[in-house]
């Protein structure tokens, strides 16, 4: 298992956002967590990077606790996350946003890195033609790419992404889940957190349900759209 979380309870002040949640994911795998507004997601994947303390349970990666390492430390490790509303530097270049999830990086000036550049450029084509623009300019959809493409950059075996279809056009919805499955076909393991459940649950390996704080259904991504319960709470009573 690549990464265990158990028994995980996170705190906001007072109020629980998490309440005792366990799961894993297994390398290689394709894991989403789904679930209402609120219902826990976003800090799921803030506590596994490292942004959000744990008031109880342990976050293991590759068999190793991490539950108090720094974020960057994770970013080491082989864990990076694409976070919800993209967050690029947007008085930035395409180029240098890219450059920055490299940060922990000491090899680019080599072959290796100009490899990794070209690879995350062959996925998102459109970012070779805006690689000199300023961040701030490009559309929603490119945004995305942006952030899916500097994570990449740091070469994580883990990928965080929080919402990447979120405020996108149906066409390009489907572009983005298309690129998630490719990372995930070269070797990326990939946890996905997403409002739609259809395109999400289509793709993923396993799958968690998340209410108020706690995992209440979990099975394979095939089971989950096929369940008439899941079906009517989170796919309008469809695939």
């Amino acid at each position: 298992m690549l990464l265990e979380v158990e028994g995980l309870c996170v705190n906001y002040g007072h109020i629980e956002a998490i309440r005792d949640i366990s799961f894993g994911v297994p390398e290689g795998t394709v894991t989403t967590l789904i679930g209402a507004n609120g219902a826990g997601k976003t800090t799921t994947l803030k506590t596994v990077s490292g942004l959000r303390k744990v008031r109880a349970g342990t976050v293991r990666f590759d068999g190793k606790d991490i539950t108090s390492l720094a974020p960057y430390e994770r970013v080491k490790l082989g864990i990076n996350q694409s976070p919800e509303g993209r967050r690029c530097f947007v008085g930035m270049t395409v180029r240098e946003n890219l450059d920055m999830g490299a940060f922990v990086r000491k090899d680019r000036k080599t072959q290796a890195y100009r490899d990794d550049l070209d690879r995350v450029l062959t996925l998102f084509p459109r970012l070779q033609e805006r690689i000199n623009q300023p961040a701030g300019t490009l559309s929603g959809g490119e945004q995305q790419m942006v952030a899916m493409g500097r994570a990449l950059m740091s070469r994580p075996r883990l990928l965080l992404l929080d919402e990447p279809s979120m405020g996108l056009a149906p066409k390009l919805i489907q572009q983005i889940f298309s690129i998630v499955t490719e990372i995930n076909e070269q070797g990326t393991t990939v946890l996905l957190v997403e409002q739609n459940a259809a395109q999400a649950l289509k793709r993923s390996d396993e799958a968690h349900i998340l209410e108020t704080g706690a995992i209440v259904r979990s099975g394979t991504g095939a089971e989950l759209a096929g369940d008439e319960a899941v079906k009517a709470a989170y796919l309008g009573g469809d695939v």
